[in-house]
């Protein structure tokens, strides 16, 4: 049975809508091109979505073309604002975006560790209701949210994990009683990584890899098949747990000590680089100390010590990635987080050689292209996607 020509119109309206939305503004020739429409049809849904605040002229298609057909058709970015938020152990960051993604502004504040929970919470909401302001968003959407530990898939809550700040569990009801009128959205900050990293960073060209999340803790992000794991209780990638030789014990239920996280996590990092005679001399501001000095020692006059601290970090990582790469064959290994990226080629290749020794199964490694700041912007893509899928009916 045909489609009536109000369902039939609802369908193409949606259609060019998830257009809009992942290929940018566009022409009326192109709407035409990738729907497969015709000419009057798209002229008909243009007015259409131009007329219900939906889309708006948002350029010309080159210098050399002017008039009707070169005007640029985009999603109105200003029909809502959107907040992403990277929660860490030590701080928050957070920035605020109109709805094509346009950062408008940022801000982070660091929160200690012997601070309470109540003012850890509203230095937080604080900061994202300053950031707002900044931004002249006068009501926040959509809120992205990304946050160590596990997140319940049955209800999309943030759950109770060992040696994290009591006041992550309390700061997202804090920011729903602050902005009632906000959809939150809370995932574990080593999805968002990969998220953004296959959108916007190492991975844009595969649909199977694994990310490897190297900063304060460790953390492991799988995607298979174009899509995130989470597993059955929202754990999967617990790298951190994961029984290694080398730690002299065993990680338990409730501590990653003696796990791969004491041989990566930044402290082992940092307690490395000082038996090999390196320190962080020159770090970036901000920059945390592990990152500082895996960066240190991959400059080109590093010294012999730097030589000795990559490759003994290596080993390290190659252990992590072996059992990864023995169980899921992704056939790549992203190094994220702000370690990651500070040993760009010269540490992923070093994991690479101990790999290809190690498993049988081929497997590239690759540096971060985002780092640290790729939470951030998994948690702005995750904001961006709900809201418009809202606002704009395509889910």
């Amino acid at each position: 049975m045909p489609a009536s020509p109000s369902t039939a119109r609802a369908i193409n309206d949606r259609l060019a809508l998830r257009l809009l939305q992942h290929e940018g503004p566009l022409t009326a020739g192109q709407l035409k091109q990738l729907t497969g429409l015709s000419r009057p049809t798209v002229a008909d849904l243009v007015e259409r979505l131009t007329a219900g605040g939906l889309i708006e002229v948002a350029g010309e298609a080159g210098e050399q073309r002017r008039g009707p057909n070169a005007k640029l058709y985009g999603i109105v970015a200003d029909r809502a604002h959107l907040a992403a938020l990277d929660v860490r152990t030590e701080g928050v960051a957070v920035l605020v975006s109109d709805l094509v993604g346009r950062v408008l502004a940022e801000a982070a504040v660091p929160i200690g560790g012997d601070t309470g929970t109540g003012t850890a919470v509203e230095q937080a909401v604080t900061l994202v209701e300053r950031t707002a302001k900044e931004a002249g968003a006068d009501r926040l959407h959509t809120l992205g949210i990304g946050a160590p530990g596990l997140i319940d898939p049955a209800t999309g809550e943030l759950r109770d994990s060992s040696g994290l700040p009591a006041w992550h569990r309390s700061l997202v009801a804090a920011l729903q009683e602050r902005f009632p009128q906000a959809r939150a959205h809370v995932e574990n900050e080593t999805n968002l990584a990969a998220l953004a990293e296959q959108r916007e960073g190492a991975a844009r060209d595969r649909d199977t890899f694994v990310l490897l999340w190297l900063g304060h803790g460790t953390g492991a992000a799988v995607v298979l098949d174009g899509a995130l794991r989470r597993g059955a209780s929202g754990g999967t990638g617990e790298i951190g747990f994961l029984p290694v030789p080398g730690t002299g014990g065993l990680p338990s239920a409730t501590d990653c000590e003696g796990g791969f996280h004491s041989l990566a996590g930044s402290a082992a990092i940092a307690a490395l680089a000082g038996e090999c005679g390196l320190t962080a001399a020159g770090a970036r501001a901000a920059e945390p100390v592990a990152a500082a000095l895996v960066r240190a020692a991959v400059r080109p006059a590093a010294g012999g010590g730097a030589d000795r601290f990559l490759d003994a970090l290596a080993d390290r990582l190659a252990l992590g990635a072996a059992s990864v790469v023995a169980v899921l064959d992704p056939g790549c290994v992203v190094l994220g987080g702000e370690v990651g990226q500070a040993g760009g080629d010269a540490l992923a290749d070093r994991v690479a050689e101990r790999l290809r020794r190690m498993a049988p199964l081929p497997t590239e490694v690759r540096p971060s292209a985002l780092g640290g700041a790729a939470v951030l912007r998994g948690a702005l893509l995750t904001a961006r996607e709900s809201a418009q899928e809202e606002l704009f009916g395509t889910r």
